[in-house]
């Protein structure tokens, strides 16, 4: 892989300059340039699979999550264009491998396990999934730190802080920074990588252009979504259709396709796409808004569920990322219900682990104790081991027990400023309305999921025997 900070001259020549001295040693080769207008002819993972050893010549920073057991040997431009031949063969002797991200042993610790699990999943994810979860990976700083910034505005300045009679206070002060600024950045953040995860850097200008749009327009995060792919897609269109001379390729990742996919999503949002989501968004948040109770339980059971379902897959991120959205709208207590429901899974495991010993191997209980950790910082991939074990008792009982916390959240009008923190953000004045009683649901959550694995998990008999062994003995002496 080569990569310079402009990505027009010189990855391209050292890219060539690795091609000859591969082939000038009898070695076969693919070089994927990190380039001003992306990616180009990319490495797959089965050529990486394939691969004795991996160059890297950048000037710039590279992404080597996905080189995770190969051997690598990192170098810069400089020294591929100037002898290819002597940097494949050094490559060849002294490249080392890339351990960070490689799957866990089976008797790494439970935090191995699930570093392990998800590293798995993102190898895996692909196609439209793969970008959506890209823009929200690059909004949640934005959210978070804005969503903290405004409770500490109320928490200085009350609920009117942001009104002119309280400017130049602190409390007005920090209002500014989190919700006019950071919070305003969270849709056109969303679209601008989400684009970006398609198209490269090429798709961030109009990604975030049209992002911007969807929140002028009112359209907030779904319009973003919208914004984000046809910005990315249409950049990527034009990328690979547009064949430009030689001497007018530069213009084109900094003149031409900002400016023709700017101006094609642009005209989208403000005449065809932004109205019609905007009035989808505002039903559906005047509906949230307005919920009764009966409806407030059948939601929390939705999201709840779904959280635990798939424990960080699809299912659990369609429900944060629709939860997460809906924070720019003001609509805080679904929040609620998903960071509540995600808490529980790996937090009524290790309540399992701890109360009911005998349905756990000593292995599991240990496991248990660094569940608790996970599920208080709200990281749901800390049941993904325990489940993967024993799939058919575990899943059916912590979905139960995310349902009801879930469900209890929404019912008991919890609200949620932040979309993460677990427990390190309850004690922050006002990131949590009904802090009692969500409090409670979580403890809910967690007894009942606990309590499924009770009845579904049967004894396991070298450990009962053991324990019985154990008893018999003390009794003896």
């Amino acid at each position: 892989m080569t990569s310079c900070p402009t990505g027009i001259a010189h990855t391209f020549m050292a890219a060539e300059g690795l091609q000859r001295g591969a082939e000038s040693l009898g070695h076969t080769i693919k070089v994927e340039t990190q380039g001003s207008v992306g990616a180009e002819n990319t490495l797959t993972a089965a050529d990486i699979a394939a691969a004795e050893v991996v160059i890297i010549a950048a000037d710039t920073k590279v992404d080597l999550s996905r080189f995770a057991g190969k051997r690598i040997y990192e170098t810069s431009t400089k020294a591929a264009i100037h002898d290819g031949a002597a940097v494949v063969k050094t490559a060849l002797e002294q490249a080392k491998p890339k351990t960070a991200g490689a799957a866990a042993p089976a008797s790494a610790d439970l935090v191995d396990q699930v570093a392990a699990a998800k590293a798995a999943r993102a190898a895996g994810v692909a196609g439209p999934y793969k970008h959506l979860m890209t823009g929200v990976s690059y909004m949640l700083p934005f959210v978070v730190a804005g969503g903290l910034l405004i409770a500490l505005a109320f928490a200085f300045g009350g609920i009117y802080v942001y009104e002119d009679a309280n400017r130049g206070t602190l409390g007005w002060a920090l209002f500014q920074i989190g919700g006019p600024s950071a919070f305003a950045l969270m849709v056109p953040i969303l679209a601008g990588f989400i684009a970006f995860s398609i198209a490269d850097r090429p798709g961030l200008a109009p990604g975030m252009i049209g992002g911007m749009l969807a929140s002028s327009t009112g359209s907030g995060f779904l319009g973003g979504i919208l914004a984000g792919f046809i910005a990315g897609y249409a950049t990527l269109w034009l990328n690979r259709n547009l064949n430009l001379p030689k001497t007018l390729a530069g213009l084109k990742p900094v003149l031409i396709l900002p400016l023709l996919s700017s101006l094609f999503v642009g005209l989208l949002m403000v005449y065809v796409i932004g109205q019609p989501v905007s009035s989808a968004l505002n039903a559906l948040t005047a509906w949230l808004q307005s919920m009764e109770q009966s409806s407030a339980l059948v939601l929390g059971l939705i999201l709840g569920a779904m959280m635990a379902f798939d424990m960080g897959g699809p299912v659990n991120k369609a429900a944060y990322t629709f939860a997460t959205g809906l924070l720019a709208s003001q609509v805080t207590t679904p929040m609620a219900a998903v960071m509540a429901a995600g808490m529980t899974p790996p937090l009524g495991l290790a309540l399992a682990s701890l109360l009911f010993k005998d349905r756990f191997t000593a292995e599991e209980r240990e496991a248990g104790k660094a569940a608790a950790v996970l599920g208080i910082s709200f990281i749901t991939e800390g049941a993904i081991p325990f489940a993967a074990k024993d799939p058919f008792r575990v899943i059916p009982s912590i979905m139960v027990g995310s349902a009801v916390a879930g469900a209890l959240s929404m019912v008991f009008g919890a609200t949620l400023a932040v979309p993460h923190g677990g427990i390190f953000v309850l004690p922050i004045p006002n990131a949590v309305g009904n802090l009692p009683m969500y409090i409670v649901a979580i403890l809910a959550g967690t007894l009942v999921t606990a309590g499924m694995l009770y009845v579904l998990k049967r004894p396991i008999a070298g450990v009962s025997e053991s324990r019985a062994a154990v008893a018999s003995q003390g009794a003896a002496d």
